[in-house]
C-alpha cells in the first residue's frame, strides 16, 4: 500500500506523478474517513466551528461525495463561546443538511453535575458533556481536529486513539500504525478517537484553506475588537467574567489563530485580512498558536496531558 510518506518521498524525487504535499495530506484524511465509515457503526465528528473541525469537514464532504456524509456532528458548547463561530456552526449545518448534536456546560452546572471553577475558566469542564454525549448516543469512534503540531501532549497521539470505557487515554496503549493499517478494535463500553489532520501542521491547515477558498468566521482575519490583558493574552471582553478590577478594556486590530472559548482564546496583534496574509503570517511564526494564545493550556506544564487522561481531546 503507498502511504502519504510514500507520495511525499517521491515527490521530493522529482517523480512527475507525485501528489503535492497537500494532495497527499488530503488523500490521507480522506483515506481515514472511509476507513471509519466501513470499521465503525456509530461515528461522530467533533465540529465547534473552529478552523480545524471546519477542514476536517469539508474534508469528510469530499470523502463521500456526492452523497450525504454518513456521521452526526457534535459540539460541546461551554456558554462562552464566541458568537460569530456559533452563527457559522449553525449555518453550516443548515447548509449541508447536517444533524447536531449539542452538549452544553451550562446544563450540567445548572442540574449540579459541575460546579464553576474560580479562574472562570469552562474549557476544562467540556471533559464530562463530552462524555456523556458520546456515551448516551452510543458513539463508537469521534472525530477530532487535533494536530501533532500543537502542543507535546498531541505529539504522542496515533491517528487512532483507544479510549476506555471512562473515556481515559492511556499513552501505553496505543496501537502502532504501521503502513497506515488502523485497527479500530476495541471492546464494549470503550470507543476510538480518530485524528485524520494528524499529520498535518498549521500553516498546511491555512495553506489548504487558501487553496479549497474555504470560508471561515471573520474572527480568524484582522478586525477591530474590546479586548483586555490578563496573563500576557488579549482576551475578549465579556459577561464571562472579564475584564476584573485593574484590567483596561482597549479597542485593538486583532485576529484569532484558534478558538475555543472567550474564557481562555487570546487574540494577536495582526493586519492579516485575507487567507494569503495569513499564510503569510503563520509561516514566520515560531509559536504554535495553542502556546501563544491558550490559557487552558498554561495552568500546568502538563495541562493538556492531564486532560487527555480524563477523557478530554
Amino acid at each position: 500500500m503507498t502511504t502519504a510518506a510514500d507520495i511525499l518521498t517521491s515527490e521530493s524525487y522529482g517523480n512527475p506523478y507525485a501528489l503535492s504535499h497537500l494532495d497527499a495530506l488530503e488523500a490521507e484524511a480522506v483515506h481515514i474517513f472511509r476507513e471509519v465509515a466501513g470499521e465503525f457503526e456509530r461515528p461522530v465528528i467533533l465540529f465547534s466551528g473552529g478552523k480545524d473541525s471546519i477542514v476536517m469537514l469539508h474534508l469528510a464532504l469530499k470523502a463521500f461525495w456526492p452523497a450525504q456524509v454518513p456521521f452526526a456532528l457534535l459540539h460541546v458548547d461551554t456558554g462562552h463561546n464566541f458568537p460569530e463561530v456559533l452563527e457559522y456552526r449553525d449555518r453550516t449545518v443548515a447548509e449541508h443538511g447536517l444533524r447536531l448534536h449539542v452538549a452544553k456546560v451550562q446544563d450540567f452546572i445548572d442540574d449540579g453535575r459541575l460546579r464553576e471553577r474560580p479562574d472562570g475558566l469552562r474549557n476544562p469542564l467540556q471533559t464530562v458533556p463530552l462524555l456523556d454525549g458520546i456515551e448516551s448516543n452510543r458513539f463508537d469512534a469521534v472525530f477530532g481536529g487535533g494536530r501533532r503540531d500543537e502542543e507535546k501532549a498531541r505529539a504522542k497521539e496515533r491517528v487512532f486513539s483507544l479510549r476506555d470505557e471512562f473515556g481515559a487515554w492511556d499513552p501505553r496503549r496505543q496501537r502502532p500504525e504501521l503502513w497506515s493499517l488502523y485497527n479500530g478494535r476495541h471492546s464494549p463500553g470503550e470507543h476510538v478517537r480518530v485524528f485524520p489532520l494528524s499529520n498535518w501542521t498549521e500553516l498546511d491547515v491555512w495553506q489548504y484553506i487558501e487553496r479549497e477558498n474555504i470560508e471561515l468566521p471573520a474572527i480568524y482575519y484582522a478586525h477591530e475588537r474590546d479586548v483586555f490583558k490578563r496573563n500576557g493574552m488579549w482576551l475578549t471582553a465579556g459577561g464571562w467574567g472579564g475584564p476584573k478590577a485593574g484590567e483596561t478594556v482597549e479597542r485593538r486590530q486583532v485576529r484569532y489563530r484558534t478558538v475555543g472559548d472567550m474564557s481562555c482564546t487570546g487574540a494577536v496583534d495582526s493586519d492579516a485580512r485575507t487567507v494569503a496574509d495569513v499564510v503569510t503570517e503563520v509561516a514566520a511564526s515560531r509559536l504554535t498558536e495553542r502556546g501563544a494564545t491558550r490559557a487552558d493550556d498554561k495552568v500546568s506544564e502538563a495541562a493538556m496531558e492531564d486532560r487527555k487522561r480524563e477523557g478530554y481531546f
